[in-house]
């Protein structure tokens, strides 16, 4: 594996020299050089304007723009790219945005990162390339400079006196040789500025983990929004479509029994038996989009509602905790939860009819401790694999956005299990579970 940082460069046993190491350590100091020395022109000039109260706002703004030019800078050095620390605000603005970076300690973090470049750092990335660099430079030019004194003397490194070509020789093989020497410290001392640079710059584990918990409650909210415009279209076709597809049904059936015989009489037949699958066609569809029986009666009717439906016969369990004898046995559970669980029971139920040869199934639900657990079986001669399309892979996607997970065992020769878990944040309320089961199509 290629190294990722200029320690782990120089902990291989690759020789060290013929990488590009060595050199981008030199691009990482020398462009820190450059960048520290403008940031203290810019850090002055704004403590200058801060006196009249103008400057002061502007210097949180200098540290955060510095700051994302040292993340881009680290990638010289450190492969891993530093993530931005900010997050985005939920509104959009600049008065919103100036909101959020102010309370965010990524902010001063990167102001004190900036103070700390233009007084410290780069002066010391300086002295490092002097000495890492300009030594052997100087050593390497003894020659040069004592042939542009006319061969007297040269004073090489403002010490060394040089006054033959002999020693200008010596000089210079000596910087030869402290070239690739200083090469090595020089490329550690950039590792470990660019390690406090990501240690100050990247965010820490408590940015991240509130970054995971909006992803999270992001992920949530979009579930959320994806299952109601399901159920806006499931409406806008129930009550619109579909009725005006019954009414065109029903003027059909009228005009054909009032027509006379004859060919126009059997035009109208076909065209009222074509609108009539049509409508079966649209019910269907209405139906797979949500289904009535899910949003008013709940997850294991809903089951039950499948496994009818299914060409398979299907035998449902569900297990829940309820209060009293005619309460279901599974409690309402968030709507996403309900409709994720469902679309993978049938989606199972479908590739189980068309591809598994099964001839009997079963579908287990349960729910318990805020998980519900949703497990579908068949007899049939197994060989299911998510990678040749069957429609698992989009359910474990749909299930990552509830952070539900979904399992296939599914030996050649079967049986065939599919287990998916989706945390609902229901708790159970009652310490006796009660089972009930159902037989379709016996």
């Amino acid at each position: 594996m290629e190294p990722r940082t200029p320690w782990q460069a120089l902990a291989r046993p690759r020789p060290f020299l013929r990488t590009a190491w060595p050199w981008r350590a030199v691009a990482y100091l020398a462009s820190g050089a450059a960048v520290g020395a403008f940031a203290l022109l810019v850090l002055l000039v704004l403590v200058g304007f801060s006196v009249l109260l103008v400057g002061l706002p502007l210097l949180p703004l200098a540290g955060i723009a510095l700051g994302g030019l040292e993340r881009r800078r680290l990638r010289l050095v450190d492969r891993d790219p530093a993530a931005d620390p900010h997050r985005v605000p939920e509104t959009p603005g600049l008065a919103a945005w100036l909101r959020v970076r102010a309370r965010e300690q990524a902010t001063w973090r990167e102001l004190a990162y900036a103070v700390l470049l233009a007084t410290v750092l780069w002066p010391l990335d300086l002295i490092v390339l002097t000495v890492g660099l300009g030594l052997p430079a100087a050593l390497l030019s003894a020659p040069v400079q004592l042939a542009a004194s006319g061969g007297e003397e040269a004073k090489v490194v403002k010490a060394y006196l040089v006054t033959s070509y002999p020693q200008a020789f010596a000089a210079a093989l000596l910087g030869l040789a402290l070239l690739p020497l200083l090469l090595y410290p020089l490329t550690a001392l950039a590792g470990a500025r660019a390690a406090l640079g990501r240690a100050l710059l990247a965010p820490r584990e408590a940015e991240l983990r509130d970054r995971i918990g909006e992803v999270t409650a992001s992920r949530a909210r979009l579930a959320a929004a994806f299952e109601a415009e399901r159920r806006r279209i499931e409406r806008d076709l129930h009550d619109g479509a579909q009725q005006r597809l019954v009414a065109l049904t029903m003027t059909l059936g009228l005009a054909r029994y009032d027509a006379p015989p004859g060919p126009l009489a059997d035009q109208l037949a076909k065209a009222h038996e074509e609108a009539g699958r049509v409508l079966t066609e649209l019910r269907e569809l209405i139906h797979g989009i949500h289904p009535q029986v899910l949003a008013d009666y709940g997850l294991a009717a809903a089951l039950s509602d499948a496994a009818d439906r299914s060409t398979v016969p299907v035998d449902v369990e569900v297990e829940g905790v309820g209060e009293g004898e005619g309460d279901p046995v599974l409690p309402r559970l968030p709507a996403p939860v309900e409709s994720a669980a469902y679309f993978a029971a049938r989606e199972a139920l479908a590739n189980l009819a068309r591809h598994s040869g099964a001839g009997r199934a079963r579908v287990t639900a349960r729910h318990a401790d805020g998980l519900l657990r949703l497990t579908v079986e068949d007899d049939g001669r197994g060989g299911a694999d998510p990678a040749r399309g069957s429609g698992l892979t989009g359910l474990a996607d749909r299930l990552a956005v509830l952070d539900g997970t979904l399992s296939i065992t599914s030996p050649p020769g079967g049986p065939t299990t599919l287990r998916v878990e989706i945390p609902c944040g229901v708790r159970s309320v009652s310490s006796s579970p009660r089972t009930a089961s159902s037989s379709a199509r016996d």
